[in-house]
């Protein structure tokens, strides 16, 4: 590859206009050449990618260098915005459309989508992350929740919340800046919030559980007596403990080691009274099959005299079984 090229694309960390081509001697042709021999990756027109940072990344990743590479074409006001934006400030988000990029301008009067790249009115003036223009975090959360939905933009409030990258009362106030009837929906995710929820997977099934008309209390403390058992996800009925199982972290040597660590935890607080459910990705997406699992692990707990015995508190507090 061209050393001037590689030095640029060094600069701009790997992502590359066809105009800063030009700025190292590179046309049109040269372009097309270097997309051919698979050393860039053309991701829209005008826009590349460095093809080995782009093959080397993650999902995550490969698509904030597109978004990137995207919004270099664009013009000097506009930023990403939505889940391009969300993305970018390294939330985690739930069901990204990383075949889109959003970008708010103050060019258009209203949304219009054209090679896969999604534009909308302008509705706060953008700030600058490492150099990318992007909307303010709280805007990009509320914004969320209109294209993607409600359970989208919780997961990702939670997050943020979470990680104390805004308030309540920030996401609160971007709210008012969005379009008529998308401020209903991120209202409505807005008050499902809990920052306790330490995943997307977690807060998945917080609202799984909630809508299954469950009474469900997020990251529990399990004690008895002066001992702590541990802590858990969520506490359904005060009966049983559900957690959320994403199953990376018992992989290889260390993720033995955590499964042993699980295993004795859960029979810790087995034998104090709970019933102990264990939830996977796939599950949350049969919703009568966790039902059943839950109402049924509830059954056994009420057949077990110490269940009738717990208190149960908020996270930061401890539920106590009987010694």
């Amino acid at each position: 590859m061209n050393e001037r090229l590689l030095t640029l694309l060094a600069r701009t960390g790997g992502v590359l206009t066809a105009r800063e081509a030009r700025s190292v001697g590179l046309d049109a042709i040269d372009l097309s050449c270097l997309a051919r021999t698979k050393e860039l990756v053309r991701v829209r027109r005008d826009a590349y990618v460095e093809a080995s940072r782009y093959h080397e990344s993650s999902p995550d990743d490969r698509y904030r260098l597109v978004c990137r590479a995207v919004l270099a074409t664009r013009g000097p006001h506009e930023a990403l915005s939505h889940h391009s934006a969300v993305s970018t400030y390294g939330i985690d988000t739930f069901r990204l459309d990383r075949s889109v990029v959003d970008i708010d301008s103050p060019s258009v009067a209203s949304t219009r989508i054209r090679a896969r790249v999604r534009t909308h009115p302008q509705a706060l003036a953008p700030q600058v992350l490492n150099g990318v223009k992007v909307v303010p975090l709280p805007l990009a959360l509320a914004q969320l929740a209109g294209p993607r939905g409600v359970m989208s933009a919780l997961c990702s409030m939670d997050n943020a919340l979470h990680h104390d990258r805004c308030s309540m009362a920030d996401i609160k106030a971007a709210i008012e800046h969005l379009q008529g009837r998308h401020q209903g929906s991120a209202r409505a995710a807005l008050a499902l919030v809990d920052p306790a929820s330490e995943s997307v997977g977690e807060s998945r099934l917080r609202i799984v559980l909630k809508d299954l008309g469950f009474d469900v209390t997020t990251q529990v403390d399990i004690s008895r007596g002066p001992r702590f058992l541990g802590r858990v996800d969520a506490l359904v009925d005060d009966l049983v403990a559900v957690e959320f199982d994403g199953l990376v972290k018992y992989e290889g040597v260390q993720g033995s080691q955590n499964l042993v660590a699980e295993k004795r935890r859960e029979s810790s607080i087995t034998d104090g009274g709970l019933e102990f459910v264990r939830v996977i990705w796939s599950e949350l997406d049969d919703p009568v099959a966790l039902a059943t699992r839950v109402h049924q692990a509830r059954g056994r707990a009420l057949h077990r005299v110490r269940a009738a015995d717990l208190v149960t508190h908020k996270a930061g507090s401890r539920t106590e079984i009987p010694a």
